[in-house]
């Protein structure tokens, strides 16, 4: 029964004659890979980046999804930041990578130090569906599957893959160890990817992002930070609230709240003179599927190098004093 309704499952999320459902994956630890979810970000932390994170969901689930990623950003002139992101993710047959290069233009804003980012990325995407494929149940194939063949017959239909471009736009705004807000939209064409003699349709859909953070001070060592994060397709909408606790930016503890869907605690430290981060998250799911699964593990690890600026060294000449 078990393996039964594991199949059924990944029938539903993976794919059907048409698709249209929330295709980004899911990050528990949004707060550390925010150029992922908005191409405004590169360059406005004043420093070089680089972030690997990975997501195995539903652990003992049969076809669950996992979720590799890796972003690089960085200011390649006082007003122009750039960045990378490489993702990977899979969910029973269907594979999907994505590669994107974002661009920004960052302005100082206000006089506490803030800087707004106003970017774009443009990349591809490539969706991937096999004939790893198993049907739900024995007897009942569905011819218009992607890697679909009859038994004792040859390959009737071939497999699915297929690669598109992918455009993004953000805005994000931050005052560094206070503040951050950035709203974004990803998959701006929401093409329709077609596949398997056209029986198979994907239609990417349209994401919107609302990230949000505010660090209070509770003394010069103790921080507390809210954080947010609201993704919408414009058909369903999905709330992530997380509190987090940091020890002299040296550790952190903190927990997440998904509507719906998980709780899920973290912690993390900072090493190598608080340059080198690694946090982990683990979501202990609260939704029906919990019966079948024992929770989510998600890890990151990320490098950053602040660029330092020297002043300039003036002497003076007792010649032009007077």
């Amino acid at each position: 029964m078990k393996k039964l309704f594991t199949k059924v499952v990944v029938a539903i999320a993976g794919f059907s004659s048409v698709l249209m459902a929330q295709q980004d994956p899911q990050f528990t630890q949004f707060m550390h890979s925010k150029l992922i979810y908005n191409p405004g970000y590169a360059g406005t932390s004043n420093a070089i980046c680089a972030n690997l994170q990975y997501r195995q969901q539903w652990v003992n689930f049969q076809g669950a999804p996992q979720t590799g990623l890796l972003s690089f950003d960085m200011a390649i002139h006082p007003n122009i930041g750039v960045g990378i992101n490489l993702m990977s993710d899979e969910i029973g047959a269907q594979k999907t990578f994505f590669a994107r290069a974002a661009v920004a233009y960052n302005v100082n804003l206000g006089n506490k130090g803030g800087r707004l980012g106003l970017g774009i990325d443009v990349g591809m995407l490539q969706m991937k569906i096999n004939s790893t494929w198993i049907a739900p149940e024995p007897g009942k194939d569905d011819s218009s599957i992607p890697g679909y063949q009859a038994t004792g017959s040859n390959v009737t239909n071939p497999n699915l893959s297929k690669v598109t471009y992918d455009l993004g736009f953000g805005a994000f705004y931050q005052i560094p160890n206070k503040m951050y807000v950035g709203l974004s939209s990803t998959h701006l064409p929401a093409q329709t990817i077609k596949g398997g003699g056209g029986d198979v349709k994907f239609n990417m859909a349209r994401h919107y992002y609302l990230v949000a953070g505010y660090t209070f001070n509770v003394n010069p060592r103790n921080t507390i930070t809210p954080n947010i994060k609201v993704k919408s397709d414009a058909a369903t909408t999905q709330l992530d609230v997380n509190l987090t606790y940091e020890y002299d930016k040296f550790f952190w503890l903190g927990v997440s709240y998904r509507m719906e869907d998980a709780i899920a605690p973290m912690l993390g430290v900072r090493l190598l003179n608080k340059s080198l981060k690694i946090g982990y998250s683990y979501d202990y799911t609260m939704s029906k599927i919990k019966g079948y699964t024992s929770g989510t593990h998600e890890i990151i690890i990320g490098y950053c190098m602040t660029k330092k600026t020297t002043k300039p060294t003036v002497y003076g000449n007792v010649r032009f004093l007077d």
